[in-house]
């Protein structure tokens, strides 16, 4: 392969690096198990059928580490069939799956189950079964980052336990329908715990009923909408305090559950913290998307999750990334990364879900994202540009930020900062803060309560837009080399072009001769002149500090 080699402006540091100007599309070799498939494969055995309804009704025995219980399918054939797939982990037990008052068979495979029913169950038809199920579920060791329940204990030495599970899966401790691609409309949760301790779970709380063995059963219900890993189970000591939040579509509830050694703290905390970042994210996105389920934060032994309308939080209600700055440039300390970046998700993950989790830059790029328009909404638009550029020391450039389809599996770490990054220079590419709004917002409200794909996003923006930037995203997603900048002289005239990997790679950049002012020109992958007077390669500057992008000046 011929390698050029070339200098790059890059974070405003003259470097030297190779660009592979004749790389393919960079193809990690991930290995992948029948499990994998199983897990994140679309088959003919899971669009079978829409789910409509959940009713989960679990016994939490924490002494044991000990679950029991049973979940309600309600659903809408697609089509005629008399097998279906839905997904529980391998280690649980399954006692019993009922349809119509008996037994159905079933075979297991991986964490796959595999039910036949006894005549076929025709397209367009409303049907239920109820899986019954107990057993030991994975215990989460580093919560969010691995998956399961985390048992722990608060400083009064009570129960402390809570349920995370995005990327692994839901069904690593209650049966369903596993895969992003089909929500389930509405859900009735119901959770037992042992006397002295409460459940919160999303949505509202129905009803709580005193056991006769010694447990106490919440019954929380989502009138929403909602993915898989995002319902959760949070069971402590728990006291609630709220108040009402004046939105968009009118008043909202603000619910908190935090531990009582935490009241005091929290109550400033919380409400010094909330009512910024939801007039914050109600001005770029548009309306909290579930008014009906309400919002809560509730406190959990680990640092946080974007659990839909009960957003988990363990920051120890202190400013910053665990009192750190991610952006290293000091705008990251005077605020909760954890209550602005996973009720950020609220709108980007919850509200636009991705149909397969090779596509979490859209939950993850967009929230990250939306950290420095908080910061930007409360110090200024130059103080959130210098929050998303000091988001650049943590990219790593190592993976595509997409991965690959129907396995299963998350994008890297880059889908966070260099999401972020890549989003902020299309605003700058726009050059048009409204038009910039109304595509955030157009996005919440065209997508409302949907699950999507990578091309309704970026197709969605380019439209809105009027800019190809498909061949930007297309860059910047599925490669790991960032575009380059060239410029040369041609007959005493300066002349620029992009050396990129991305078919058709155009990108509209702003130049300038030093100590000018800055203006757009849109060189493409040939080189055509740049065609602003008094400019050469001696005094041009590129905007590096808004563009990711290489430089080489001949």
């Amino acid at each position: 392969m011929q390698k050029t080699k070339i200098s790059t402006l890059f974070f405003g540091i003259l470097i030297f690096l190779a660009i592979d100007c004749s790389a393919q599309l960079l193809t990690p070799k991930y290995k992948f198990t029948r499990a994998d498939t199983l897990r994140g494969m679309l088959t003919p055995l899971r669009t079978c059928y829409d789910i409509n309804y959940y009713h989960l009704n679990v016994k939490f025995d924490i002494a044991h580490k000990f679950i029991s219980g049973s979940n309600l399918f309600k659903f809408t054939a697609t089509r005629n069939f008399n097998k279906l797939q839905f997904d529980l982990f391998a280690n649980l037990k399954i006692s019993r799956i009922v349809y119509k008052g008996k037994p159905l068979p079933y075979k297991r495979q991986y964490n796959a189950v595999f039910v036949t029913f006894p005549q076929s169950i025709k397209k367009g038809s409303k049907d239920e079964f109820t899986v019954y199920y107990s057993g030991n579920p994975t215990v989460a060791v580093n919560a969010p980052w691995d998956g399961g329940v985390v048992y722990s204990t608060d400083t009064l030495g009570k129960p402390f336990v809570a349920t995370a599970c995005q990327g692994i899966g839901a069904s690593i401790w209650w049966p369903t329908k596993d895969h992003q691609a089909d929500e389930v409309d509405s859900m009735l949760i119901s959770i037992s715990v042992p006397k002295g301790l409460k459940d919160v779970s999303n949505g509202r709380l129905r009803k709580v009923t005193k056991l006769n063995n010694g447990y106490t059963r919440f019954d929380w219900f989502v009138a929403n909408p909602i993915n898989n890993y995002d319902v959760a189970a949070n069971i402590a000591d728990y006291v609630h305090f709220g108040d009402v939040y004046h939105g968009e579509k009118g008043k909202l509830t603000t619910d908190f559950w935090v531990l009582p050694q935490n009241l005091e703290k929290a109550k400033i905390h919380f409400g010094e913290g909330v009512p910024p970042m939801l007039k914050a994210f109600e001005y770029w996105f548009g309306s909290y998307p579930f008014y009906e389920d309400g919002y809560k934060l509730v406190e959990t032994p680990y640092l946080g999750m974007e659990h839909q309308s009960a957003v988990s939080y363990g920051n120890g209600y202190i400013n910053g990334y665990k009192g750190t700055d991610r952006s290293g440039t000091g705008w990251g300390l005077k605020w909760d990364y954890i209550i602005v970046h996973e009720s950020g998700h609220e709108w980007f993950g919850n509200n636009i879900t991705s149909k397969d989790i090779a596509d979490s830059w859209i939950h993850e790029g967009f929230t990250d994202y939306s950290e420095s328009l908080y910061v930007e909404s409360q110090y200024g638009k130059q103080a959130g540009q210098e929050y998303v550029h000091g988001l650049r020391t943590g990219i790593k450039n190592d993976l595509p930020i997409v991965a690959p389809y129907n396995v299963n599996q998350d994008g890297p770490q880059d889908m966070y900062n260099k999401g972020a990054v890549i989003l902020n220079m299309v605003r700058t590419i726009i050059n048009d803060d409204d038009k910039w709004r109304d595509i955030l917002r157009g996005l919440n409200k065209t997508f409302y309560h949907q699950t999507v794909t990578y091309n309704q996003v970026v197709d969605y923006i380019a439209d809105q837009s009027h800019i190809k930037l498909q061949p930007v995203f297309d860059q910047y997603l599925h490669y790991t080399t960032i575009p380059v900048l060239e410029f040369t002289t041609i007959k005493g005239q300066l002349y620029s072009r992009w050396i990129a990997n991305a078919d058709g790679f155009a990108m509209p950049v702003k130049i300038r001769a030093k100590g000018g002012e800055y203006k757009f020109i849109s060189p493409a992958t040939q080189f055509t002149p740049v065609g602003i007077e008094g400019i050469t390669k001696y005094n041009i500057e590129v905007d590096t500090f808004n563009y990711y992008v290489g430089v080489l000046v001949d």
